[in-house]
């Protein structure tokens, strides 16, 4: 017999729920120390639950749960710390953070230093930060966290350092190759902007409009046809083209 798991007012936050049975939910929880995880919120839907207003994205929270399989059942939830506040792109963007951890992240596998830069993320979104660069340098430690990093300091077949005048036909699944001539065909960015996703160094409308093209190839890779929800939100309620778009 598989012995039951308790876990005890663990760090974490929630990143989607849906209903479940008469008033219930399925929360799909990121967590500091376990990883995504889901959980069972059992009454959390009737309007007498207590866990009702805790369970609400984007909130540092503390929660408990017990757990014989893969999918456990919620038995606390505190909040962590005081709520921010997120509006408008700034909203959207938070979603699209989450999706991305519902949708690449496989369940029971930590992360700390992604859910660092998750709670970092959101934070920055809170006060006001830049937002694109801050979307695309989380894209990008996602995709490292989970074993698909990017090479963007060297050459595949010469292993010489990227320089940043020249240009390169990027393969996704490898890296960078030195073209001497330009081809349609070709997957092509100017050294300087590889070097500057290296870096976290994103300024400047060219580097930032070669970091999205990149990261966007890359991250469709994994997440395979099913379109993103909140990049469908974000172009239906926005006339104009924004970080997500």
């Amino acid at each position: 017999m598989t012995a039951t798991a308790r876990i005890q007012l663990a760090p974490g936050y929630v990143l989607h729920q849906r209903p479940y049975r008469e008033s219930s939910a399925l929360v799909e929880v990121f967590s500091e120390s376990y990883g995504r995880i889901g959980l069972v919120a059992r009454g959390v839907r009737s309007p007498r639950s207590r866990q009702r207003g805790d369970l609400q994205p984007f909130r540092a929270l503390r929660l408990s749960w017990s757990a014989r399989s893969e999918l456990g059942t919620l038995t606390a939830v505190e909040a962590d710390a005081p709520g921010g506040s997120l509006q408008g792109t700034a909203l959207y963007s938070a979603f699209y953070l989450n999706e991305l951890l519902v949708r690449l992240l496989v369940r029971n596998d930590p992360h700390p230093r992604l859910y660092a830069t998750y709670q970092a993320s959101l934070e920055r979104l809170m006060q006001g930060g830049d937002i694109e660069p801050l979307l695309r340098l989380f894209e990008k430690s996602l995709l490292q966290e989970i074993g698909y990093g990017l090479l963007l300091d060297s050459e595949i077949e010469s292993g010489e350092p990227v320089q940043p005048d020249s240009y390169y036909d990027y393969h996704l699944e490898s890296g960078p190759v030195l073209v001497t001539s330009q081809d349609e065909r070709a997957f092509v960015f100017k050294g300087s902007s590889l070097l500057a996703l290296e870096r976290g160094q994103l300024t400047g409308a060219g580097v930032l409009r070669d970091a999205k093209r990149l990261m966007r190839s890359a991250l469709n890779l994994y997440l395979g046809n099913k379109p993103l929800k909140s990049r469908e939100l974000f172009r239906a309620t926005n006339k104009v083209q924004e970080p997500l778009d």
